[in-house]
Formats: structure tokens, sequence, C-alpha cells
């Protein structure tokens, strides 16, 4: 690559950064957000779990000695990472401290601590793996979450992650754009962004694809449900505030309604899986 290319590289990654930080929800909202719905999370969690899974189906073959679950959540998959690896250190880190005390007395990790993403309170090349489903959609400055990832990480090391994309929802956005244009559904990176960024960590790719994950409801208010239980409802920046009427949950359903499947109502989620590996030392 040269200078003047590489350059044109950093740039858009700094402008994608603001883009990102405007657009994106703050951390605080998240983390307060997460925190309410830690006991009803797991009660409603399939696409967590189904997408959690298929990230432990992706990881290489490796024996970690210590492993960081990011964004730990419940701890299901801290729980699934220490069956996994019974002999390594687990720790599990989430922004959301309500979400620590919940997955504290569950088991999984030898150690449950509240931190970012952006800034983890952990020493350099101190894991060996780093698991993240569906938490670092999240984060504002994912360059930042990539920065770190290749600081903590031993060389060798390997970072999988699983995140959202845009097109997530687009059911419900579209339905809602129907009704009165405002933004009621959370926005989520480009496809093309997670690539850019990824290749611009000094990580190496090993794997970076989207698969789609459809579930389907019988009506709107069972998805809407959903997302309040899991603490995932429209927390971005310019969000319409106040309650909602009933002529417009009446809009919304009747807008919806064109999407119905034999299935029921469906909610697509565009899931980003993704493997990286920070190079050995020379």
């Amino acid at each position: 690559m040269t200078d003047l290319s590489h350059c044109a590289v950093l740039k858009a990654v700094k402008q994608q950064q603001a883009s990102d930080q405007h657009l994106l929800p703050d951390k605080r909202q998240v983390a307060a957000s997460f925190s309410r719905a830690a006991s009803s999370y797991d009660s409603v969690a399939d696409l967590q779990r189904a997408v959690g899974t298929a990230l432990i189906s992706r990881l290489p073959d490796l024996v970690p000695s210590r492993w960081l679950d990011l964004g730990s959540g419940t701890g299901c998959f801290s729980r699934v990472l220490a069956q996994n690896f019974p002999q390594s250190e687990g720790v599990a880190l989430d922004l959301a401290e309500g979400m620590l005390r919940y997955a504290r007395p569950l088991g999984g990790a030898a150690h449950y601590v509240a931190g970012d993403a952006e800034n983890l309170p952990l020493r350099d090349a101190s894991v060996d793996l780093m698991f993240s489903s569906l938490a670092v959609q999240w984060c504002p400055d994912f360059a930042a979450v990539l920065s770190e990832a290749g600081r903590v990480l031993k060389p060798g090391g390997v970072f999988v992650f699983a995140s959202l994309c845009a097109g997530t929802l687009f059911e419900l956005r579209d339905s809602w754009q129907a009704v009165d244009g405002l933004v009621h559904v959370n926005r989520f990176r480009e496809r093309d962004d997670y690539q850019r960024l990824c290749a611009a960590s000094g990580l190496a790719i090993s794997r970076l694809e989207v698969r789609p994950h459809v579930l389907h409801y019988p009506d709107v208010r069972s998805l809407t449900h959903e997302l309040k239980a899991l603490g995932a409802h429209n927390i971005n920046p310019g969000r319409p505030g106040g309650l909602t009427g009933r002529a417009r949950i009446k809009a919304l359903m009747d807008a919806y309604e064109a999407f119905r499947q034999e299935q029921g109502l469906p909610a697509t989620y565009q899931v980003v899986y993704a493997v990286l590996t920070k190079p050995d030392a020379d």
C-alpha cells in the first residue's frame, strides 16, 4: 500500500468514527438499558443464543490459557467457554453492572469486570482469546475496540466477534417510515465499514461474513415487547420522545402486515461474524 492510499484509508476510518459517534447510542444509555433488562434478558434471548452458538462454532482450534468474554451480559457464553476450556482462566467483562451482578452467581468466569470495550482494564498481551457476541454494535468507536483487542491479545491470539450491521430490523424500520418518517429503530454500521475498520486494525482477517437471521412473531407487540425485555429497544440519538399514540400503533401494525409470512411477522437481523488474529511477534 502506498503512503497516499494508506492516508486515504486512515482518513476514511476517522470520518466513519465521527459518523458512528454521531449516530450510535450513548454508551451510558446502553449500559443503563441492559442493566435494567438483566432479569428478563434470558427469557427472550433466542437471537442471542443462536448467534452466540454460531460464533462458538467458528472458533479456531486453540486452547487459551485465558479468555475474555467481551460484553458478557448474563454470562450465557461465559459458561459455554468455561465448559469448552475447563483448564483456562475466564474473564467476563461488561459495561452494564446490572448484567454482571446477575451473571456472577451463575458462574462460568473466574473474574467479573465492569469495563468499556473501547478502553479495556486489562494488561497488554494478557489474553489468548477474545469472544464477543452481539455487543460491539453498541460501541461508537469500533476502531478503538480493535486497537484494544490488538493490545490485550497475545501474539497469535484470536478475536472472534458477532455484531449487527445495517439492514437489521428493516421491516420495523420501513413500517415506521411509512407511519411518520421518524427514527424508531437502532442504527448499525454498514458491512463495508466493518471490513474497512478490521483491515486497518493490524489484525489479520481470517473470516468476515454476514448472515441473515430471521425470527417470526405473531404480532408487532410481541416483537417490541421482546426488544424492550432485551434492553435493545430504540436508544438512538434523535429518537422520538413521548408516548406512542393508539392511532400510530395501529398504523404501524397495518404497515408491518405487508411483510407477513406463513410463519408470522418476520424480523431480520443482519449478523456479522468475524475471526481476527494478532500476528505472531517477529
